[in-house]
């Protein structure tokens, strides 16, 4: 029997030796931390949001840039086959109104669990505490609790994923086996942003900031966002963070469903004795933590509100430590690897996950890319094993 290591055992790992188990190989799970999943069962507390529904060109615009292989990898394994494993693993899945899904539990754990028994019902070995440390000539080396291991198998799937949240295990540690062409460098993606807030925005840290709009250049999320003591947080930042990353200037629309036309003739409605903030609140709906927000950014007020609550400037200090990034871009480059995400550069070896260079917002794109590269990897990997060079 042809024999497979797959190294990390979060969702793209997972998913790899899954394929290669169904595929008749011997399968080695290695994984680094003393239990798998890490990460993947810490996304799922505040919701296990696994895919999302919508026109498929719309789904992929959401992957800038993506390489072929990306591209190829999702569009073979989309949301609909997202839905398709989760209720082969008896998830009951439901869409919410904004065609996100989730396991109706709305936690990773029962998925997990499900999964771990199918991969031990397959006759899948998981190593835990088994950290992978390179290559000694065509061998992989580990560092394990019983010493130092030798593993020569007929094909290796690495799903070491990238340098977010390294208490969970993404260190990104495993750059140092690879040269520096091949890496490109690792940046917070999904992550919030420095402010240098006035004092008298302390009283609405840890708000939510709803009903707004945040615009990038060309981008617009309509997501939401957190006020804290540092920043800003939140899915509507999360989403804009490639750009803002770069020095895209951020502007906020705190009455995105009103046109720069409704919002002056309101505001031009007689005000009387009636404070400003009473003037905004009735007239517009603004509450009370987006009349901060303007206050923090537009003071002195000019006599026209209109344009700038539409275009609300926010100035961005650097974004957030690495480490408390949700994802990370950068990695191994997707240059370093043919079409089916094999190492064109060590034949037998294939990468898949979020240890390679690509990025994505929240909202189910992160996960669905996992499993999808998973997938590629583990189905190119096992007609590897089985076929050698033939299948190419």
């Amino acid at each position: 029997m042809k024999s497979a290591i797959v190294i990390g055992a979060g969702p793209a790992g997972l998913m790899a030796a899954d394929t290669l188990a169904m595929a008749g190989l011997r399968v080695t799970i290695a994984e680094a931390k003393p239990s798998p999943a890490r990460k993947f069962l810490m996304a799922g507390k505040s919701g296990l949001n696994l895919t999302k529904f919508e026109p498929l060109d719309q789904f992929m615009s959401h992957y800038p840039d993506a390489a072929p292989q990306l591209q190829a990898a999702i569009l073979a394994f989309g949301p609909d086959a997202v839905v398709e494993w989760a209720e082969s693993l008896e998830q009951e899945i439901f869409t919410g109104s904004t065609k996100r899904v989730f396991p109706k539990v709305m936690k990773a754990s029962p998925i997990l669990r499900a999964w771990l028994a199918r991969l031990d019902g397959l006759g899948v070995t998981l190593h835990r505490n088994w950290r992978w440390t390179g290559w000694a000539d065509d061998r992989l080396q580990f560092d394990t609790p019983e010493g130092e291991e030798h593993l020569t198998p007929d094909v290796t799937i690495l799903a070491c994923g990238g340098a977010s949240w390294a208490r969970l295990g993404s260190d990104g540690a495993w750059v140092a086996q690879f040269p520096d062409e091949q890496i490109a460098a690792f940046e917070p993606a999904n992550v919030g942003f420095q402010i240098r807030w006035s004092d008298h925005m302390a009283r609405h840290f840890g708000k939510p900031v709803k009903g707004i709009s945040l615009r990038a250049g060309s981008q617009v999320s309509r997501g939401e966002i957190i006020l804290s003591e540092r920043g800003i947080e939140g899915g509507g930042i999360y989403a804009l963070s490639r750009l803002l990353r770069r020095g895209t200037p951020l502007t906020l629309d705190l009455a995105p469903d009103l046109s720069l036309l409704a919002l002056k003739t309101r505001l031009a409605k007689p005000r009387g004795k009636t404070s400003l903030s009473n003037h905004l609140r009735k007239t517009l709906r603004l509450d009370p933590v987006r009349q901060a927000l303007l206050m923090e950014f537009a003071r002195p007020l000019p006599d026209d509100l209109a344009p700038v609550i539409k275009a609300l400037p926010v100035p961005l200090d650097a974004p957030r430590p690495m480490d408390e990034a949700i994802s990370t871009a950068g990695g191994l480059r997707l240059e370093a690897l043919d079409e089916n995400l094999m190492l064109t550069t060590r034949p037998d070896t294939f990468a898949a996950g979020e240890m390679l260079d690509w990025e994505a917002p929240t909202g189910g794109y992160l996960i669905t890319a996992c499993l999808a590269t998973g997938r590629w990897a583990g189905l190119a990997a096992a007609k590897w094993a089985m076929q050698g060079k033939s299948y190419l």
